[in-house]
């Protein structure tokens, strides 16, 4: 099939290959270079090399000095507007992604205290089911005094048997004693 002007071409030559920069790498190079640019070190650095300048343009000989005192030290104002006009844009790379490392952090910090939430619900329903299950189980007390009521029926039951003249406890006594629970504190 011909080529046709009313239809685009399926791939483009590139004359000039655009450079293939790793976002990831460019960032942490400028972030280290934004780090330092705010350290003491950087500072101190930036003023000696300005005092060598200005020293270096009023104290060397007249021949190889670079930069005249009568202009205002040009030179020495463009080489500090170029510093500048680099940092910025590094500072506020390093501060676009300082930002996303927050807001990764600020959303792991989320999930965890909705899982820690989630955790403490949990932990207050077992509690709760375990406090109602333990009301529901017999206690020390209450299984020593039903033990107590079987003991005192049992001799009871045998001193009948041996006195024939005593009076038979009825069986609705018995049955009333052992449905009793007592009320303990704990």
């Amino acid at each position: 099939m011909a080529d046709r002007l009313d239809t685009p071409r399926e791939t483009r030559r590139v004359l000039i290959r655009r450079p293939q920069i790793d976002e990831d790498a460019s960032g942490k190079i400028s972030e280290s270079i934004a780090r330092f640019l705010g350290t003491p070190r950087f500072i101190i650095y930036l003023t000696l090399f300005c005092i060598l300048w200005i020293g270096w343009n009023v104290y060397a000989p007249e021949h190889l000095r670079f930069d005249q005192a009568a202009n205002g030290f040009t030179a020495l104002t463009l080489v500090l507007s170029l510093q500048a006009s680099y940092a910025a844009p590094l500072i506020l790379l390093a501060q676009n992604r300082q930002t996303d490392r927050d807001r990764v952090q600020a959303e792991q910090d989320r999930q965890r205290s909705e899982r820690n939430l989630a955790d403490t619900e949990f932990l207050a329903r077992e509690m709760a089911a375990l406090r109602i299950a333990l009301s529901e189980v017999a206690t020390r007390d209450f299984v020593r005094s039903e033990l107590r009521a079987l003991l005192e029926d049992m001799l009871a039951d045998r001193d009948v048997g041996a006195d024939p003249d005593a009076e038979p406890r009825s069986k609705d006594s018995k049955k009333s004693r052992r449905t009793q629970r007592p009320s303990d504190g704990g």
